[in-house]
C-alpha cells in the first residue's frame, strides 16, 4: 500500500458527501445532509505548507460554530508534524494500528447469518444504527446492551435522512453495508467504502450483548470478499488496537502505518 495513494483516497472518500473548506495547511470536510459527520485532515494541495497550531484552532472554532465534533484525523508517517501541532492546540492524541490486506489472503468461509444489504434491505436502517449503540460502549468485552437500545438508537435516527442518502451512496456503488441478523435482529455491521480501486473498511461494530461470537471479524470477511471480488486492489482499514489488529490479521491485514485521530481532552473515555 503506497501512502500517497491512501492520502489521494482518504482526501476523495468525503467529497461524496460533504464540502471542503479551506483552512491553508488543512481542510474541514462538512457533512451535507444526515450521518456520521467529517473530520478534518492535512490538506493534499502540492503547496500546502505543514500543519500549523494557528491552522488547527482555526479549524476548531469552524466546528464549533457548525456544531459538529472537534476532530482531526491523519497518518502519522505522511504528515510527522501533525501532531505536535493538535497537542499544542490542546487536543488529545490517539494511535491506531492501520493495516493493509495482503492481495490473495483468504477471507474466510462465509457466516451463516452475515450478508451483504442492498439498498431496499429491510435491516439496513438497524445496521447503520448499531455503530451507534456499539461505538457507546467500546471495548470487546461482552455487555448488556443489545436489541432493546439499538431499537432506541433507529427510533431516534428515524427520519433524519441517513437512510435515504446511504441508500442512494449505496445504488451509486460509494457505499457497501454488510449485516449480521440473528432473529430478526442487526447483531453486528460494518461497511467498505470503494474510490477506484482503493477500499476502507469502516465502523464494524457488535452489539456488545453479541460480542465475543467472531461477528465482527465474520462481518469484516464478507466486506473483504465483496472488495476483492468487485475490483479493489487495496483493502485497508484503522484497528482500534493492538489487540484487535491481531484479530484483523486472521484475515490477512498487516500493519502499514499508524492512523492518528485528535479530539478534545472531554471527548476522550
Amino acid at each position: 500500500m503506497r501512502l500517497e495513494q491512501l492520502e489521494r483516497y482518504y482526501d476523495a472518500v468525503p467529497r461524496t458527501a460533504a464540502r471542503a473548506e479551506d483552512f491553508d495547511s488543512l481542510t474541514l470536510f462538512v457533512r451535507e445532509g444526515a450521518g456520521w459527520p467529517y473530520y478534518a485532515r492535512p490538506a493534499l494541495r502540492a503547496d500546502a505548507p505543514p500543519p500549523s497550531v494557528t491552522d488547527v484552532l482555526a479549524v476548531r472554532a469552524r466546528q464549533r460554530e457548525l456544531k459538529v465534533p472537534e476532530a482531526f484525523e491523519w497518518v502519522a508517517e505522511t504528515t510527522p508534524g501533525m501532531r505536535a501541532a493538535a497537542e499544542a492546540a490542546g487536543l488529545v492524541v490517539h494511535t491506531h494500528p492501520l493495516m493493509a490486506r495482503e492481495p490473495g489472503a483468504p477471507a474466510g468461509a462465509p457466516h451463516p447469518l452475515v450478508r451483504i444489504l442492498s439498498a431496499d434491505d429491510p435491516f439496513l436502517a438497524a445496521a447503520l444504527a448499531l455503530p451507534h449503540v456499539a461505538f457507546a460502549h467500546p471495548g470487546t468485552a461482552v455487555g448488556t446492551a443489545g436489541a432493546a437500545e439499538l431499537t432506541a438508537a433507529l427510533t431516534e435516527r428515524a427520519g433524519d435522512g441517513t437512510l435515504s442518502g446511504y441508500q442512494d451512496r449505496i445504488r451509486a456503488g460509494q457505499v457497501v453495508v454488510a449485516a449480521a441478523v440473528e432473529n430478526g435482529v442487526v447483531v453486528s455491521s460494518g461497511m467498505h467504502l470503494p474510490v477506484g480501486d482503493v477500499t476502507e473498511v469502516a465502523g464494524v461494530g457488535t452489539l456488545p450483548a453479541a460480542r465475543r461470537r467472531g461477528l465482527g471479524l465474520a462481518v469484516t470477511s464478507a466486506l473483504v470478499t465483496h472488495a476483492s471480488t468487485t475490483g479493489a486492489n487495496t483493502v485497508f482499514l484503522s484497528a482500534g488496537d493492538d489487540d484487535v489488529a491481531r484479530v484483523y490479521a486472521k484475515l490477512g491485514f498487516h500493519r502499514q502505518a499508524t492512523a492518528m485521530i485528535a479530539e478534545p481532552p472531554s471527548t476522550t473515555p
